[in-house]
């Protein structure tokens, strides 16, 4: 199984803060994954979870203590991207600032 190894994902301080604090709560071994998927009002939705399994072609980022890991479809929609993690009293979790998104829903939560 090859990974590849490559700039695809950046994470803000606070997001790297927030994904460090939670995986440190998970087994050993997880990654947090970042993928697109079908749906949502703009036709494309992100997902981000976290992952024990590594596959061919696998685009993985490395952090302080962990990775972020893209598949290889999801990864042209993807590089570049940065996340960022907010806890305020007006905006909690993760937002994701995609530079190859040519337009978005008003939730947030979809491109195209």
């Amino acid at each position: 199984m090859s990974t590849t190894v490559a700039t695809a994902i950046n994470l803000t301080p606070a997001a790297e803060t927030k994904v460090a604090a939670l995986l440190s709560a998970e087994q050993p071994g997880l990654a947090l994954r970042v993928a697109v998927q079908p749906g949502g009002c703009a036709g494309l939705r992100y997902q981000l979870f976290f992952d024990d399994q590594r596959f061919d072609g696998d685009v993985a980022t490395s952090f302080d203590g962990f990775e972020v890991v893209v598949d290889d479809k999801s990864a042209p929609y993807l590089m570049g991207v940065t996340i960022d993690f907010s806890d305020t009293i007006s905006k909690q979790g993760f937002t994701i600032d995609n530079p190859n998104a040519v337009g978005t829903c008003s939730c947030g939560d979809s491109f195209n």
